[in-house]
Formats: structure tokens, C-alpha cells, sequence
């Protein structure tokens, strides 16, 4: 490992000194050789202050199940781009441009990434006056040249219920060349919020990072907490949140099932699904009131703990739960119309997957064994496995196909815990967060990879919290598993990604 690379674990914090600063062509070097060898960018952003930039990259080693982190410190405005290099710094260095105003030197793509003023007022990548508002989506798009080469431009507003985001396609007939995506309209500045931080809202607004990811941010958030106060978990709390996130995994899950199937026209599969998918939202409300789990966790443990009476409920409710979840998915695989429809469509290659660093379902249906479950432990998955899933054609019927085989170990998984729920208390009290400190959690939502990452001053309080949503690494993937394809193959391709526009906004 280089020597500029400081390891650190999941749910971990370390001193801000521990972390060497190095110059930057050898911080650039340095990601681009480990990136080579197999690791992956997990989180890269930049603190503004007043001398520049520092810029902080988290790494990830799979095969030897470490993370480690390295810092440069940026005193120009300028910087040099790996992004031709290393694909999967195209989006993080864009978004530092935006946040930090820093210049990426020969970016392939130097657009914004939400459209919003930088951090500090005046340190503007693109040289926008301060006080001029800012068009979301207002950009130079890549356009294909060519005869008969056509552009469809779809969103931001939908024909349905639906967050807006930007599509536009160059297309050659029906066939797709190329698709360029553009986000941002839902973006709430929770980042630039989070700044002097943790305050008494910061919980609530972590749970609502991405609306239907809330057990997955806002346990990210409660390890973030824990790890910089020193707080233990009670080993009960730690079930209950295992609960928790694989009810939401569930939910999730069964509702994509159900939504994948409508698009190709299957209405039984699209209609029990529907209906099974609130059976699991209900079970996360037995849990604490809410269909989305608001209000459950807390640093230090959870608010809420569960009875014997309850603890039957929740298995009873299961077991019916997972016959008719069952019989609706066999439905979906009997039959040839749905299978021919789902086959070869939107297909993405391991080496592409690999390379632009796809997290969750997308990676798993690519032949990427990548969990963090498995790979870096939190909380009660420390104590026990999951089984990961995979498939190898990378296409719509892997990625539903995975998000069947998940469901079944999930279902497994909740069943266990609950018969085997340890005794003890629920909570513990968290003391105040240290100062001076970098602290890293990740856990695996039910799109993928979360990751928060948090430093603070001398007071404890965060002068910068990064948050990366899956969704942030998989964007990038469904474009490129439209490239070839039929453009009335998107909606298919769109909701077998089903990534979130408010999770990459943020």
C-alpha cells in the first residue's frame, strides 16, 4: 500500500494529523495506481477554507476488506483531471468544481453536477456572478453528428408522479447512440446544511437524504455519531436496525419487482407486488410508526424496541408475506412474453461495471461480488452473513433477477434475528463528538453502497460532511446500458436501475 494511504475501518473515526498530506501529482498518482490494482473510489470531495482546497479521497480494497483515505491540500485554483484516466472520478471531480470552485485542468465533461453557488461565495468554477440565479440543466450537451442522427430531449417534468431529471438521447432511427443525463432539480443543499453541525435536525434530514432509503442514510448517519463520540451499540439496537434495513431492503425491492413487470405489460405480477410491497412497509410501521422507518434510529442505539407480542406479529406477517411474494415473482419467471422481454435488454459487461464503479443490484447483476455486508461489516452483519447474489449477463432480467434472490435472503435473514433476538437494553446515551477527527460509515442500502463521511473542527462540530448515495455511482450506468439499444427500451432500463434523483441531488 502507498505510503500515502492512511487505512481506517468502517464505523471508525481517525485523527485529522494521522492522515499524511502529500503533493498533488503524487495524490493523483497515488488513486490512479490503486484504482489499477483493484480498488475503488468510495468518496472524494474538497474542504474550502481560506488558504484553498483540501481534497480528501476514500478508497476501497475489496479483496483485503480494507478502506484507507489520503489528502492533498490545493492552494491554486486549478487542478489537474484523472477523469480521462480513472472513470469513476468523472462525477466526484465535478461536483468538487462545483462545491469548492476548483478547475479541473482537461476534464472530458466540465458541466455542474446539481447547478447550484459554490460553498464559499466567489470561488465559482465557471465564473458565474454570485448573485445570478442559476438554471438548472442549462448546459452544453454532447450531440451526435451525421445523417438522420436525431435528439430526443425527455423530462425534466414526467408524464407521472415522478422526480424530474433530464434525459436527452441522440439516436440513429430508434436505435441509441448516446445518452446524456442531467440532474439537480431536486437539489437541497443538505451538504452545505450539515456545515457546523450535527444540529437538532440533522437525524431527520439524513432520514430524508433519499425519502425511501431512510433506514440506510440515517443508520449511515448513527455510525457517523457513534464513531466520533465513542458510543458502543447495545447488541439488541443492532438487531432491530439489521431489522429495519432489510424490511426497507424488502420494500423496495418488492416494489420493483411489481413496477418492472407493468412496464413490459404483466399486470399480476405488477398487481400483487403492489399490494405485498405495503404488507413490508407495514411491518417497518409495527416497528416504530412509520411506513419508512422516520423516526427509529438514533446515535446510540434506536427509539423504539420490540415485545414478544410484537416479535409474533412480525413472523406471522412475514411468513404470509413471503408465500404471496412467492406466487407473484413465479408468475413473472413462467412466463415467456416477460422472460423475452427482459433478456438482453440494457446490458452492462463486468469490465464496464468494474470500471465505472457500479454499487448495488447494477454491479451484483454484472458478476461484481460487491456488498458491504460482506465485504466491511457493520452493526449486527459483523455477527452474521448474508449470501450475496450475483448474475453474469448484466442485462433487465439480471438485475430483477437479483432483486428476487436478495428478497429471499432478506426474508431469511429478518426471520432469524427475530427468533433469536438478544435480551438487553435498546440505547445508550451518546456523549459529544471529538474534535479534529475524520469518521467514515458505510452501509449497503437497498440500491447499493452508502457512504457518509465526516470531519470536524476542534470544537466537534462538522466542518464538512460528505455523502455519497448509490445512485451517485450508478447514473453513469444507465447510460451507458442504453448505448445499442431501442429508445422505447428506456423506461424498462430506467426501472431496473430505479435510482434515486434525490439521492444524487441531495
Amino acid at each position: 500500500m502507498s505510503g500515502s494511504l492512511h487505512t481506517l475501518y468502517n464505523s471508525s473515526s481517525i485523527p485529522l494529523a494521522d492522515i499524511p498530506v502529500v503533493d498533488s501529482i503524487p495524490f493523483l498518482q497515488g488513486i490512479m495506481d490503486v484504482v489499477d490494482q483493484g480498488w475503488r473510489i468510495v468518496s472524494y470531495f474538497g474542504i474550502p477554507d481560506n488558504k484553498g482546497v483540501v481534497l480528501i479521497c476514500v478508497l476501497a480494497d475489496k479483496g483485503e476488506g480494507r478502506l484507507a483515505v489520503t489528502r492533498t491540500d490545493v492552494t491554486d485554483d486549478r487542478f489537474p483531471s484523472i477523469a480521462s484516466l480513472c472513470t469513476q472520478a468523472h462525477l466526484f471531480e465535478r461536483e468538487i468544481a462545483e462545491q469548492c470552485g476548483l478547475v479541473f485542468d482537461d476534464h472530458p465533461r466540465f458541466n455542474p453536477v446539481r447547478f447550484h453557488h459554490p460553498f464559499v461565495p466567489g470561488r465559482d468554477a465557471w465564473n458565474r456572478p454570485a448573485d445570478e440565479p442559476i438554471r438548472v440543466g442549462v448546459m452544453e450537451y454532447f450531440q451526435v453528428a451525421g445523417d438522420n442522427v436525431h435528439e430526443v430531449a425527455v423530462g425534466p417534468v414526467h408524464a407521472g408522479i415522478i422526480e424530474p431529471g433530464h434525459f436527452r438521447f441522440q439516436c440513429h432511427g430508434e436505435e441509441v447512440f448516446h445518452l446524456e443525463i442531467s440532474l439537480g432539480y431536486q437539489h437541497r443543499g443538505i451538504e452545505a446544511a450539515c456545515i457546523g453541525g450535527p444540529h437538532p435536525r440533522t437525524l431527520q434530514t439524513m432520514e430524508t437524504a433519499a425519502g425511501d432509503t431512510t433506514i440506510g442514510h440515517g443508520q449511515a448517519y448513527c455510525m457517523i455519531m457513534e464513531a466520533l463520540s465513542g458510543t458502543k451499540v447495545p447488541p439488541r439496537a443492532e438487531v432491530l436496525r439489521g431489522i429495519a434495513l432489510e424490511l426497507e431492503r424488502l420494500a423496495n425491492h418488492t416494489g420493483d419487482l411489481g413496477a418492472i413487470a407493468g412496464d413490459v405489460g404483466y399486470l399480476p405480477t405488477a398487481s400483487f407486488c403492489g399490494r405485498i410491497r405495503g404488507d413490508f412497509l407495514n411491518m417497518t410501521a409495527v416497528l416504530c410508526g412509520s411506513r419508512f422507518g422516520r423516526g427509529l434510529l438514533t446515535p446510540g442505539g434506536t427509539v423504539f424496541d420490540i415485545t414478544n407480542d410484537l416479535r409474533d406479529n412480525l413472523l406471522k406477517r412475514l411468513a404470509e408475506a413471503r408465500r404471496d411474494l412467492t406466487d407473484a415473482v413465479e408468475l413473472l419467471w413462467n412466463s415467456p412474453s416477460v422472460m423475452g422481454r427482459l433478456e438482453d435488454t440494457g446490458s452492462l459487461t463486468l469490465l464496464q461495471g468494474l470500471d465505472l464503479g457500479l454499487v448495488g443490484p447494477p454491479a451484483r447483476a454484472c458478476g461484481i461480488k460487491r456488498d458491504v455486508r460482506n465485504d466491511y461489516p457493520f452493526g449486527i452483519y459483523r455477527m452474521t452473513n448474508v449470501p450475496v447474489a450475483t448474475s453474469f449477463h448484466g442485462d433487465v432480467c439480471a438485475r430483477t433477477m437479483i432483486r428476487w434472490q436478495e428478497a429471499l435472503k432478506s426474508m431469511d435473514f429478518i426471520e432469524e434475528q427475530l427468533r433469536q433476538m438478544p435480551g438487553g437494553g435498546h440505547r445508550r446515551q451518546a456523549s459529544a463528538c471529538a474534535g479534529h477527527r475524520l469518521a467514515l460509515a458505510m452501509t449497503e442500502g437497498w440500491r447499493g453502497e452508502i457512504c457518509h463521511v465526516a470531519v470536524t473542527d476542534a470544537t466537534g462540530r462538522f466542518v464538512r460532511y460528505k455523502i455519497v448515495d448509490p445512485s451517485f455511482h450508478n447514473w453513469p450506468g444507465l447510460a451507458m446500458a442504453l448505448r445499442g439499444q431501442q429508445i422505447s427500451d428506456f423506461p424498462l432500463c430506467n426501472k431496473s436501475f430505479n435510482l434515486s434523483y434525490c439521492g444524487f441531488d441531495l
